[in-house]
């Protein structure tokens, strides 16, 4: 055997693979800058803002669009009562209520649908009989008018029945015309507290007008309410106590229903406000939960988003503040919501890409403070609450991506401008604050 020759063919081979690693090693690491640098483009893209229009008060607040740009949500109107409004085609429609004046609305939920569907709640003129406040007085300055989920389409609103009690909520609707919300049965429950005294389960109506599927709790838990519901028919929501009938220990649990089966998407360590708030076609995931089974009770939220029920990620918030919301998701999982201070000031942020931008710092025109970014769409357009520059008043926003290439410097931007508590966390933000079920007492250390 001639063994120079098989030494060289070896050396060769050697030399050969030596390069294709160092090639390979190139490739991998050009590849990562390029996806880094793509990325970082993409989460600097600018936002133009434009304010909608209101139904006459000092108050509004987008909560949902979708991909044809409808923008639903609430506002106040001249007398001071809260309507339901749908921000289309240049225009604001008020939604109205099932009562007369000193009655209210609102559509307080990412809705997702393209075909017109809006869903939120609605005071009567009836006043509860058990002297509930339920699940939408503390929208309402906690009025004591019964209250029923709605479904507005072509001009039409239609209530959602209950389960035997007084009271419905709707949150989102999908393009199978399937509602989900939750409502009262007739069981007085132990585990509420006063002025809650029915138990209420989650619920999914339609597509049929007569079609009502209640939802049931993890084993154990005594209430359940869904917030949310993708075209899969994946719905998500909260199991607890019936507690206040809202917040709080009501959602003990974040589950996930398939096939009316509910299962615990998993919690970031706290035993309170584990609260998904929308999900998109894929099955993501966001809200927000407490972090630590210390906090009880208290209001201590922060982000989440989980792909699959047992994993959760959380998205943390913006700079040094300690809380934050997930509010809404797009199939391009760009996640958007709310990063509060120790105080409870705020800054709408957009999350993609493993990065939390202050949306703000991508909107360099507009002079306004974007307080609370609630949906986006698959077009990645926000909806939310904005600080008007001079007036102070929260008003509804539309924020659009420019044209693809042109970019910012985000570190080059103006300067965060943070509005501060208390007028934060108890006026401006309501909506916000109170789409969780809080009250001043859960915002104390």
């Amino acid at each position: 055997m001639d063994t120079s020759r098989s030494s060289g063919r070896v050396a060769a081979h050697r030399s050969r693979l030596g390069l294709a690693a160092a090639l390979f090693v190139v490739l991998v690491a050009a590849a990562l800058a390029s996806s880094a640098s793509g990325a970082s483009q993409r989460t600097m893209s600018n936002y133009d803002v434009q304010e909608l229009g209101s139904l006459g008060g000092t108050y509004s607040a987008g909560t949902s669009i979708n991909n044809a740009g409808w923008v639903a949500g609430n506002a106040l109107v001249a007398s001071g009562d809260l309507h339901a409004a749908l921000w289309r085609f240049g225009s604001v429609t008020d939604l109205g209520t099932f009562g007369g004046p000193g009655t209210n609305s609102a559509v307080l939920w990412p809705v997702k649908n393209e075909l017109g569907a809006i869903s939120g709640i609605a005071e009567t003129d009836d006043l509860n009989p058990l002297n509930e406040i339920w699940s939408c007085g503390w929208f309402f300055t906690q009025s004591r008018h019964n209250c029923s989920g709605f479904v507005w389409q072509d001009g039409q609103k239609r209530p959602l029945p209950t389960l035997g009690g007084y009271n419905s909520f709707a949150t989102g609707t999908n393009d199978h015309l399937q509602t989900v919300g939750w409502a009262e049965t007739t069981v007085h429950d132990s585990s509420c507290v006063a002025p809650q005294v029915l138990q209420f389960l989650g619920v999914i109506w339609g597509p049929g007008g007569d079609d009502v599927q209640a939802l049931p709790p993890l084993s154990g838990d005594r209430a359940s309410a869904a917030t949310a519901i993708n075209d899969e028919g994946q719905v998500v929501g909260i199991s607890g106590d019936c507690d206040r009938a809202f917040g709080r220990f009501s959602a003990k649990h974040a589950v996930l229903w398939e096939d009316g089966v509910p299962v615990e998407i998993g919690d970031l360590g706290g035993v309170a406000w584990n609260t998904p708030m929308a999900i998109n076609r894929k099955g993501d995931v966001v809200g927000f939960a407490n972090r630590s089974a210390a906090d009880g009770g208290a209001f201590r939220p922060r982000a989440f988003l989980s792909t699959k029920p047992g994993k959760i990620i959380d998205l943390g918030a913006l700079g040094d503040d300690p809380y934050s919301q997930a509010l809404g998701i797009n199939e391009d999982r760009q996640v958007v919501g709310v990063s509060y201070s120790e105080g409870f000031a705020c800054r709408a942020f957009l999350w993609e890409h493993g990065v939390m931008t202050d949306l703000s710092d991508l909107a360099p025109g507009y002079s306004g403070q974007l307080c609370a970014a609630n949906d986006i769409n698959d077009l990645g357009r926000i909806t939310g609450e904005a600080i008007q520059e001079g007036t102070g008043q929260s008003v509804a926003f539309l924020a659009t991506p420019v044209a693809p290439g042109a970019s910012m410097n985000v570190a080059a931007a103006r300067p965060a401008r943070i509005v501060q508590a208390p007028a934060v966390s108890r006026g401006v933000l309501r909506d916000v604050m109170l789409r969780s079920g809080v009250r001043p007492e859960d915002l104390q250390p």
